[in-house]
């Protein structure tokens, strides 16, 4: 017990060290949310990584689709680093520094309603950034009650306050480059602790191969694998549509994330977008894989603990069982590598809201003249507000939504990546979308998740998310082509910036003839 207590305080100590180093960073607006757009690229990286996965990732999916998928579920971590980490950066990383930039957007909503020339699209998406990052908050304290329990016997209530406040002084502290640097530390524990879990618990099992041997004689769950034999060490699993639809969940919808596109309109400069390319994209393939591939082996793990008495399976006690064997320094690990991917998400996130809410709901709307300090004291108060209301909901959640708890971050996720993916992605490269195309997709996206939370007619609210962001990539470029166009010389004026000229090296571009 001593011993994870150190690691606790130690822990803690260094991120209000952080917070209280970084206060000169936070003197005004564009430093407080942006760092002042000069955050280099291994900062840069480890935040987007670090705000993408969090205890939700190691302690709620990993035990979920391991256990529903076997080691077929290591294909999700997959999809989060080629599609989540690699192909986010290639495609919208340059493009959205350079657009952000030109039209000092410094948020989802401000981005919209610049590209859009409309301040109700601004409103209405910090609106929706606002109520959906909140069920996405608490979600991320749900993960850290049983391990907490595991390892301290402290209730969950405890848990829950002592990780808002901390993470509520650093941000209040540093913004934007307190939440950075402390991301990159916390990056670093999750990346040394992830390794050392993986090997420890397979050494209890007597090693890799054994273990997927022992996996592979396991009697098939006939209403999973349709008496498959061997489905859950397969290449692709035993239900490989579902499966499907977790990775598009997961992997296509941090490109709709405001939380994930805000790391790119920080980025310092072009050396940054290609070394941060490679370093998230590796990020991800360990953290991400290395949590699905170990919550694969989690039938192993399999006993009454992870069963309420009628029987179901209680998936958010699968990995804190298969860790209730580990000695207790690596259990020590574990508590901290958690909170450390709590910490960095929750931090995000709450940076994320407050931010919007001030500069695209607050500011010119409701208070007509707001100074810069005025801007930055109402972002720190809005903060604390935001922390609070996640709290509430994380210690009592509503009746109507208690069953869905374990499922907020898919409800969350689908609704804002739903509503703003396919706006946000073609209004960087396409002149042809209008504002009502705009409209529909946060239609689309809020209409069909909210409805399917209380009607189900989509099973799985991770299935109607993945379905809600491909069904807005689709309507926005039909709508757009039916609907009134904007004003051609404003669009021009707005991809002006992607024609400007730079001077590069010929070993980075060849010249032309």
């Amino acid at each position: 017990m001593l011993i994870k207590f150190i690691f606790l305080i130690i822990f803690f100590a260094i991120m209000i060290g952080v917070g209280l180093y970084s206060r000169k960073h936070a003197t005004n607006v564009n430093d407080f949310v942006l760092g002042g757009r000069s955050v280099g690229p291994w900062l840069t990286a480890f935040a987007y990584g670090t705000s993408y996965f969090s205890a939700v990732v190691f302690v709620g999916y990993a035990g979920q689709f391991g256990y529903k998928y076997g080691l077929a579920s290591t294909w999700i971590g997959i999809g989060n680093a080629l599609i989540g980490s690699l192909l986010a950066w290639v495609v919208l990383g340059r493009r959205t520094r350079i657009m952000s930039n030109h039209l000092l957007a410094t948020t989802m909503p401000d981005y919209f309603g610049k590209r859009y020339q409309s301040n109700a699209l601004r409103i209405a998406a910090s609106a929706i950034a606002f109520v959906f990052l909140i069920p996405y908050t608490a979600s991320v304290y749900n993960g850290l009650s049983r391990l907490f329990g595991m390892a301290f016997d402290i209730p969950y209530e405890v848990c829950v306050i002592v990780m808002a406040v901390l993470t509520c002084v650093y941000v209040i502290l540093g913004g934007y480059m307190a939440t950075a640097i402390n991301d990159f530390i916390q990056g670093l524990i999750m990346l040394a602790g992830i390794v050392a879990v993986i090997g420890a618990v397979l050494s209890g099992q007597g090693g890799f191969i054994e273990a997927v041997r022992s996996l592979s004689e396991l009697e098939s769950d006939v209403t999973v694998t349709l008496g498959q034999k061997g489905a859950f060490t397969s290449f692709f699993g035993p239900d490989p549509l579902n499966l499907l639809g977790v990775i598009i969940l997961t992997s296509l919808g941090t490109w709709g994330l405001p939380q994930m596109i805000h790391k790119f309109y920080a980025i310092k400069d072009e050396k940054s977008i290609q070394s941060g390319t490679i370093i998230s994209t590796f990020f991800a393939v360990i953290v991400s894989g290395g949590c699905y591939f170990l919550g694969g082996f989690g039938r192993l793990f399999d006993t009454t603990a992870i069963h309420k008495e009628d029987g179901s399976v209680i998936y958010d006690a699968i990995i804190p069982q298969m860790l209730s064997t580990l000695p207790d320094i690596l259990v020590g690990i574990v508590i901290v590598l958690v909170l450390s991917a709590s910490m960095s998400t929750l931090s995000s996130l709450v940076l994320t809201s407050s931010s919007t809410l001030t500069l695209d709901f607050l500011k010119d709307n409701i208070i007509k003249k707001m100074s810069e300090k005025k801007q930055l004291f109402c972002m720190r108060i809005l903060l604390i507000f935001f922390l609070a209301c996640s709290v509430i909901l994380a210690l009592f959640p509503p009746k109507s939504i208690a069953q869905f708890i374990a499922q907020l971050m898919g409800i969350s996720w689908g609704a804002l990546a739903g509503a703003f993916l396919a706006p946000f992605l073609y209004g960087l490269y396409w002149k042809g979308v209008t504002r009502a195309a705009v409209w529909a997709s946060f239609a689309c996206g809020i209409g069909l998740t909210v409805s399917n939370l209380f009607l189900s007619y989509i099973k799985s609210p991770i299935n109607a998310g993945a379905i809600a962001m491909i069904l807005g990539l689709i309507i926005v470029p039909i709508v757009s082509l039916f609907t009134p166009k904007m004003d051609k010389r404003e669009v021009e004026n707005i991809f002006s910036c992607l024609e400007e000229q730079v001077i590069v090296d010929k070993k980075i571009a060849l010249p032309k003839k």
